[in-house]
This record gives structure tokens, sequence and C-alpha cells, in this order.
């Protein structure tokens, strides 16, 4: 039986939404090809981790080792080149993080595996493996069928891929020790160093109303602020308002910003080119505002006003607060 293996990620000590994501994915094409889907975890103290992906793929495969405790690309590919090499799994998922960016190409040259980087869908077609990414700055969707082979390495964009519900009951946990150290560079981990946080994640809102170049003026800000409080929302933007300084750049949506998946996305006034779509056009429901009715975000809205937005917000706003 085929395998797909996920790269668990997780920082501090903590698994990150990323590993969820790909574990979802994992599990809706295993379900069409009778694969088994299991999650690779490496650390020095990963039964936490391992606790909190019970339920979450048939197997569980953990290596503990001091060397392991933080990410370091030399131990990393060390131990993934070695697992990959024994088990053959017919397809590894790596988040497009900065490790999956950092380790899976360095992993691909070594193993001699193809690689895609940064898909946005996974399938399989014609026999072969197919994926769909950007390019040309999101300008372009690519789709790509590889050429079969016994094994296939792809990195999955962040929010591209909602996290599903467990796939299996008590999975099997498998302990390995990793072998010998050799070949490592002399790269070590020196410290984490976090940005203070001056402002909301938008990636973890639920529900976001975000202002574009409709907003015409700072000035109009705090009636969607009142807006956004009266429904319980985080205010985000597209570019042109962060580029303005109107907003901080924590809170731009789209490819040069933040992608975000709330499960409610109002966009007032943005006109929703291709690099902000990007970024939220996996929101459950998406509702747009704009006066223009050939504005490309009513292409991906489910639900559109063609209106001014400063006649709609006092409106909306007064009825929600009833």
């Amino acid at each position: 039986m085929k395998e797909i293996m996920v790269v668990a990620e997780h920082r501090q000590g903590s698994l990150r939404e990323m590993t969820y994501e790909m574990l979802a994915c994992a599990a809706d094409l295993a379900e069409g090809f009778d694969c088994t889907v299991s999650a690779l975890v490496l650390g020095k103290d990963t039964r936490p981790i391992c606790d909190a992906l019970d339920g979450f793929a048939h197997q569980i495969v953990e290596v503990q080792d001091p060397m392991l405790e933080h990410y370091n690309a030399d131990p990393y590919l060390t131990v993934l080149a070695e697992i990959l090499s024994s088990r053959k799994p017919w397809l590894t998922m790596v988040g497009h993080t900065a490790m999956g960016m950092d380790m899976a190409p360095a992993l691909a040259a070594r193993l001699h595996i193809p690689l895609v980087t940064d898909c946005l869908e996974i399938g399989w077609a014609e026999g072969g493996l197919t994926t769909l990414r950007q390019v040309y700055g999101g300008k372009v969707d690519e789709r790509l069928r590889l050429k079969p082979a016994e094994q296939y390495l792809v990195t999955l964009r962040p929010g591209a891929f909602s996290a599903g519900q467990g796939i299996s009951e008590g999975p099997v946990v498998e302990k390995i020790s990793p072998s010998k150290w050799e070949q490592l560079r002399g790269r070590r981990f020196l410290e984490y160093k976090v940005l203070e946080q001056e402002d909301v994640d938008i990636a973890e809102a639920e529900i976001l109303v975000s202002i574009g170049r409709g907003i015409g003026k700072p000035e109009n800000i705090p009636l969607v602020e009142q807006f956004a409080e009266a429904i319980g929302a985080t205010l985000s933007c597209s570019r042109p308002v962060a580029d303005k300084g109107w907003l901080p750049k924590s809170r731009q949506v789209g490819t040069s910003g933040k992608t975000v998946k709330p499960k409610l996305y109002i966009a007032l006034g943005i006109s929703g080119a291709f690099q902000h779509q990007a970024g939220m056009k996996n929101s459950g429901t998406i509702i747009a505002v704009n006066k223009d009715p050939k504005a490309p975000i009513f292409k991906v809205a489910h639900y559109g006003i063609v209106a001014d937005l400063f006649q709609v917000l006092p409106v909306l706003t007064e009825k929600l607060k009833k």
C-alpha cells in the first residue's frame, strides 16, 4: 500500500496549523488511492506533538534526538534522507514555509526526487501526480502533471487547504532512532528571534472586514472600524491601503501580505486584483461591496453589492447593532 508522508512542522513545542492543513490534503488524496497517511515528527521531546496529532494520521513516525530540538537543515536533512530512502513513501509533503523552502530543494537534490513547490492543489490524473501552482506573481495558474516516479516531494502553500477532521483512532506510533550524525556542515541553532507583536494576526481571525482604495481617505476608516466592532470582526486591507500607511503592513491580505481563510470575509471598496484574490479566495463566505459592477472581486465573491460602501455601511451597522 502506498504511503503519503507529512513532515510535521512545530515551533517552540507547538504544532503549526500548516501541519493539519497538509494532513487534510493527504487524507483527501489517500481516500481515492488506497493510501495510508503518516505524520513524521522530528524533535527532542516529541510526545506532546504526537499527542496533538492523535487521530489525524494512520501512523506517526517519531524521531527523538537532542540534535532535532530546533530546526536545523543539517540534522533534519540527514534524518529525512535516511527515512525517505528506507520507507520510500509515494508522496512526501512539506509546508511552503521558511523551513520547507530551506529544506525541500536540498532533500530533492540529495535523493533525486521530483519536487514541486508552493502547491495550491494536489491530484492524480493519467498515471501521474498533478499540481496547481501560481507563477509570475500569481498572474498565471500553472497546472503540472509529473512523469511517473517512485517518489514525489511537494511543498504546500499555507492557507491553501482547510484543516480537516481526524481520519483514524489511535494511530500506530513507530519510534526511530537516527543513525550517526555524519556530513554535517557545522550549522547550529542559536536562538529564536521573535518580533514584538504590535498588532493582531489577521491569519487567525474568523471574521475579516477588509478595506481597499475605495475607502477614499484615512479619516473614513473609523466608520469601518465601527462596523467591524459591531460584528466582532478584525480589520484588514488590500495593498494600496497598507502602502499609504493607513493601516499597518501586518493587516495586508494578498500575495505580498498574508494568506487568510476566515469563515467570513467582507471586502469593502476592493477591486480584487489577482494578488489580493490569492490571499483570500479560500474564505468560507465572501461578501463584496464595490461601485464597479465589473470589479474582479465579484468573480470570487459569494454575495455582491454594487453600491457605494458609505451608503451600505451605516445601514448594515445599524441592523447588526439591533
